[in-house]
């Protein structure tokens, strides 16, 4: 069901997810370079953080791999790649506090964060079964019949991902500007070492970017593919 249409609505998010990679790369190994005011380690600054935000609850913790680090909030746990959580740079600063953002708006039970947790289930499925279901819906074809219904039942399970996608956003955003404000607030950066945190976390921003562009012009094509019936 290959249809090299495909590359016309895959071929932008593509380049944007390449393009988000390099800053993402370009900036955190520039930063990771620059030692922060404060000195303290990234461990350190996040049990920091925690404690101010009244966390002492959240289990911090290490993982190998390079800008692995997570919140879960399921098991209200921490984790740090270990060249964050053993560096004092301005980078591993700005991680581990959009880290502890999410911790934060877990404990605040920031809707977005809600929403996006409650539908991991879903949307799982559906970006799996939803290609699936859609190409075996147009190889069966038949207008108004079965299947048609089995495409847009495909097509419907997929969407799930935008969605999963356009809710990330605001929650990412979210913590990267609650992670400035508590590195400032705390004195732990400096004014210039606020705009090199931003510098971080806005290109990791951008990958977020980059995914919901993939979620919507994926999206774009299956519907095109199902308005245009099959080949």
């Amino acid at each position: 069901m290959f249809n090299p249409m495909y590359y016309l609505f895959a071929l932008p998010a593509l380049l944007l997810g390449l393009w988000a990679q390099y800053r993402v790369k370009s900036a955190y190994a520039k930063y990771q370079k620059v030692r922060s005011r404060a000195g303290m380690m990234g461990a350190q600054a996040a049990q920091r953080l925690l404690s101010m935000n009244g966390l002492d609850h959240v289990t911090l913790d290490t993982t190998e791999g390079q800008l692995s680090d997570h919140y879960d909030p399921r098991s209200k746990r921490l984790v740090l790649s270990r060249g964050v959580a053993g560096s004092d740079s301005v980078a591993a600063l700005g991680i581990v506090a959009h880290e502890v953002g999410h911790a934060v708006q877990d404990a605040q039970n920031y809707a977005p964060l809600k929403v996006r947790g409650s539908i991991v289930p879903a949307v799982q499925l559906g970006s799996y079964l939803g290609p699936i279901l859609f190409f075996a819906g147009m190889f069966l074809g038949g207008a108004g019949g079965f299947g048609d219904t089995l495409s847009l039942i495909g097509l419907l399970r997929f969407s799930g991902t935008l969605v999963f996608a356009l809710v990330t956003l605001p929650v990412e955003f979210d913590a990267s500007n609650r992670a400035v404000a508590m590195l400032s607030n705390s004195g732990m950066i400096s004014p210039m070492e606020q705009k090199n945190v931003r510098a971080v976390l806005n290109a990791a921003a951008l990958t977020y970017v980059a995914g919901t562009l993939q979620a919507v012009m994926t999206l774009l094509y299956y519907i095109t593919r199902f308005a245009g019936g099959r080949d």
